[in-house]
């Protein structure tokens, strides 16, 4: 698009002395072929070394780099086609040359290239079938090649130019943005004016609606949002390809010669255009480092080289926020500025063709009355300002407009929304103060229909984070970690989203009781409140819970929130990980879990509300991080909490409730109930009130079938549809050291262990039962799946096979996870549970972290009862229950430092490196 002049060309390539110094070469065809080449490919390096000191002296120059290396190429087709057509494919003697020109197209025509981008060319022949035509191309086309370039060409006559792009809307736009690069221009000039006359003239809507359908496609395709946290610096929503789109979109109507050209048709203000260089410079720049420090066309701004880029392109620490964070949070800012100069483009387009229509069709003078609506004007399902100077006047309408949209479900007029953009500097703190504005946010808010989508317009033009600075500073924001998918505000955009399609009823089947309690709220403002705030404070140093409690107790009385809501509001956003901490880390079936969860709850209101914002901020973070696992972890929690708050105590003792388990298995075995009989006192009490009544019937049933046949080891593996897990049971004598060997085993085969009980029957045999899922977090189910799962397992356990070796061979779980520093830290809990002494271990997630984590626990004497895994994308939460060997809590100080050491060991890197082969 017309980059700007390049500084000090020679120093990049200088043509003439190129020239000249080829001029001297001699010899005969094979000997002068060979210099040439070795005169450019010198060239070549020298010309991408300058162009590379320039990216270290210029991070951001994203235009003035790519022109460059548009330049070099440039200099050196140039160079070349002059001496072919000199030597390698001179004319016949006495007869003219046959007229060719050579065209620069794709992002190679719009001077946009990256350091390792392809080369794109036409060769433009006035007749195709010339053999010193033929000769010509070939020439130059192998000293491209030999030169090591990527070149990507076809040979047209006109007539193919013409013919082709009517056929190939691809072709067309690669047409489109062809360049005149070399030959003779007569011919491409030629082509130029029937190109846009035969193909173009009279087909423009018809491309736009075709650019549009290939953009929204393509954005689906990337994850159809700009704030995706590895994002396509081309190909992604709001990347590069989206400003092209509106460069080839604004060449083809008006007919523009460069991006700039868009303020004199009408498309851009100058300052819209300014923001357009702007975007797409950083955009440029961006995508030359990834290319220089992969040294390939690399568009994915991928974890491991976000840190890299940041730093080339001189990011620095705050207070809060990494580089790299702050780095991101302005990519996200320019991507999200792409998206908004899309919309105002598009509306002044469709205003141009909309006046075309009037002015020529059959019913042109005749015009659809638009109607009134608290003084706004409604036209053909949109809500627009009547003039102006309209948010000038009360700029409380600022907040006012969102609200009606989606009260009345109406779109924003793509005008009014620029008038909003530039108009969102009024809102200061009297407006923010101004009980009007309150409102009217806390209705748009809790809106009934499509809140998510308002709030994400209200976003796009500014207005959001101006009326709740809060908001502002997470704007864009990323974490710099693989269990988040998406920017801070887009994170808490989708939850309100969540929230409102639970209400409505819509996710009922994954969400039960969210759906039926979120009827039941005192306050629903509440929920959506604290949805809004939930994350308000990250990226500002210390606990954002806790200091997002504080920025809720300034902001919900602003809002109009109460005394209570806000007391409510509070608590939630200090305590929203609560909830999924203690269901995903702690032992569920332990008294004492309950009992400490019920004590921070206090009411079923609270139980309620956290509940349903723990279900919506997990829904949030991306797709498939929720799952059935997760919900009846979190289902069974809120189940014991809402009885024990409802009655206020434990409706029963502890033998009453093992009997009741029993009488619940009895009836799961059915016709096989009389094992009960047989195995009533088989494993003690602690293995009744913590196996499920469906699987404690396996186990029985298992052990009763491994008795009979005289099994040592008995192995099952069962698909859980309901637990989105694979049950694995293991029945084997017991000796110490067996839970390692077996989640060993299993992750060698390629499961993840999310959730594990380890219990030993009266007569010395180990009852231990795992919940596994694959590495995409769905359960085994295939037959051969489940036998080598068995298989490993029975290896693992009778024929003692070798497992560390075999497991530090094995990939990490997650591409990328390497880029994070994740180090190893473990906490100790003795007041968690009444047996058992709870240990917590964080770390990076890798093969054979739980293998090497029980390693460490039973070389140090640690009985595991029971281990509950957890992940957030690079980082491995594993928590053990364990005793000692007496059966009771590890308590002495100098005993848990020496386990702490063992388990940093175990989980560290520098122990991974060991284990991995030379």
């Amino acid at each position: 698009m017309s980059a700007p002049p390049l500084a000090n060309q020679r120093a990049i390539i200088d043509r003439r002395a190129l020239a000249a110094k080829i001029g001297e070469i001699e010899g005969d065809e094979s000997t002068w072929r060979e210099a040439l080449l070795a005169i450019l490919q010198e060239a070549l390096k020298a010309g991408r070394e300058e162009m590379s000191r320039r990216l270290v002296e210029n991070p951001s120059a994203g235009h003035a780099l790519c022109g460059g290396h548009s330049f070099l190429l440039d200099q050196l087709i140039r160079l070349i086609h002059d001496h072919a057509a000199d030597r390698l494919a001179p004319a016949p003697e006495g007869k003219p040359a046959r007229a060719l020109s050579i065209l620069a197209v794709g992002g190679y025509g719009r001077e946009e290239m990256a350091p390792h981008s392809d080369v794109d060319i036409v060769f433009l022949c006035e007749r195709t079938d010339d053999e010193r035509t033929v000769a010509l191309i070939e020439a130059i086309l192998y000293l491209l090649w030999d030169l090591g370039l990527t070149v990507g060409h076809s040979v047209r006559n006109v007539d193919d130019i013409v013919k082709m792009a009517k056929a190939d809307g691809t072709i067309l736009t690669s047409l489109l943005e062809g360049r005149y690069l070399w030959g003779d221009e007569a011919l491409y000039e030629e082509s130029k004016r029937r190109f846009f006359l035969e193909v173009v003239e009279g087909t423009e809507r018809q491309f736009v609606t075709e650019k549009l359908r290939e953009r929204d496609e393509r954005h689906k395709r990337m994850g159809d949002t700009r704030y995706v946290v590895e994002p396509n610096v081309k190909e992604g929503k709001g990347g590069l390809r989206d400003l092209q789109a509106l460069y080839w979109i604004g060449k083809y109507i008006h007919r523009v010669g460069e991006a700039a050209e868009l303020v004199d048709a009408g498309l851009f203000t100058r300052s819209e255009y300014k923001s357009f260089r702007r975007a797409e410079g950083f955009l440029l720049a961006v995508r030359c480092h990834l290319h220089d420090i992969t040294g390939r066309a690399e568009d994915r701004l991928t974890f491991d080289l976000q840190k890299e880029v940041a730093r080339r392109m001189r990011f620095a620490d705050r207070r809060g926020k990494s580089a790299v964070e702050r780095f991101m949070q302005f990519y996200f800012l320019q991507a999200k500025r792409v998206g908004s100069l899309t919309g105002v483009f598009l509306s002044q387009l469709e205003e141009q063709f909309a006046k075309k229509r009037a002015r020529r069709g059959l019913l042109a003078g005749f015009n659809s009355r638009p109607r009134t609506l608290h003084g706004y004007t409604v036209f053909a399902g949109k809500l627009a300002a009547p003039g102006d100077e309209w948010f000038r006047k009360d700029p409380v309408r600022l907040i006012e407009i969102f609200r009606i949209a989606e009260s009345e479900q109406l779109e924003i007029d793509p005008r009014t929304m620029r008038q909003a953009d530039r108009d969102s500097g009024l809102i200061n703190d009297e407006v923010r103060e101004d009980p009007r504005a309150n409102a009217a946010f806390l209705d748009l808010l809790a809106g009934r229909n499509d809140p998510e989508t308002v709030l994400r317009w209200m976003n796009e033009a500014g207005v959001f984070g101006r009326f709740v600075p809060d908001f502002g500073r997470v704007n864009a924001q990323m974490q710099f970690n693989m269990y988040h998918h998406y920017t801070v505000d887009e994170h808490t955009i989708r939850a309100i989203g969540f929230l409102t399609k639970i209400e409505k009823g819509e996710l009922a089947e994954e969400h039960p009781r969210a759906t039926r309690e979120i009827h039941r709220l005192k306050s629903r403002r509440a929920a959506y409140v604290a949805a809004l705030l939930h994350d308000i404070a990250k990226g500002r140093g210390g606990d954002h819970s806790v200091l997002g409690a504080e920025i809720a107790e300034k902001l919900c009385p602003r809002f109009g929130l109460s005394d209570e809501e806000t007391t409510l509001v509070a608590w939630l956003v200090r305590q929203h990980l609560l909830m999924s901490h203690t269901a995903f880390k702690r032992d569920i079936a332990d008294p004492k879990t309950v009992e400490d969860f019920v004590a921070e709850v206090q009411t079923l209101e609270r139980l309620r509300q956290l509940a349903i914002l723990t279900s919506v901020d997990i829904r949030a973070v991306g797709p498939g991080t929720w799952n059935s696992w997760k919900g009846q972890l979190l289902g069974e929690l809120y189940d014991r909490s809402h009885e024990r708050l409802r009655l206020g105590h434990v409706t029963s003792g502890r033998k009453h409730r093992v009997d009741a388990q029993k009488a619940a298995v009895r009836e799961a075995l059915g016709d096989k109930a009389a094992l009960m009989d047989q195995y009533d006192d088989l494993l003690p009490a602690p293995y009744w009130i913590a196996e499920p009544p469906d699987i404690a019937a396996r186990n029985i049933v298992q052990y009763s079938v491994a008795r009979e046949l005289g099994e040592a080891l008995s192995v099952h593996c069962e698909p859980d549809e309901e637990r989105g897990a694979t049950l694995v049971t293991v029945i084997a004598a017991d000796h110490p050291g067996i839970f390692m060997r077996i989640a060993g085993a299993i992750h060698l085969v390629g499961g993840n262990i999310i959730d594990a009980r380890i219990h030993t029957t009266r007569t010395g045999y180990a009852v231990d039962n795992f919940l596994v899922q694959d590495p995409l977090g769905q359960r085994f189910g295939e037959d051969n799946q489940l036998e080598r799962i068995e298989r490993s397992i029975a290896d693992a356990l009778e024929r003692g096979a070798q497992l560390v070796p075999k497991l530090a061979q094995r990939p990490l779980p997650r591409r990328g996870a390497g880029a994070f520093d994740v180090r190893p830290s473990v906490a100790f809990d003795n007041d968690a549970s009444h047996r058992f002494t709870v240990i917590e271990v964080s770390a990076r997630d890798r093969p054979a972290l739980l293998n090497r984590l029980a390693r460490a626990l039973f070389e140090h004497h640690a009985m595991i009862r029971s281990a509950h895994i957890t992940h957030y994308g690079e980082r491995a939460a594993d928590t053990f229950y364990v005793t000692d060997l007496t059966g009771d809590k590890i308590t002495d100080p100098s005993r848990l430092e020496t386990i702490r050491a063992a388990l940093v060991d175990a989980a560290s890197d520098e122990m991974q490196a060991e284990l991995e082969p030379a």
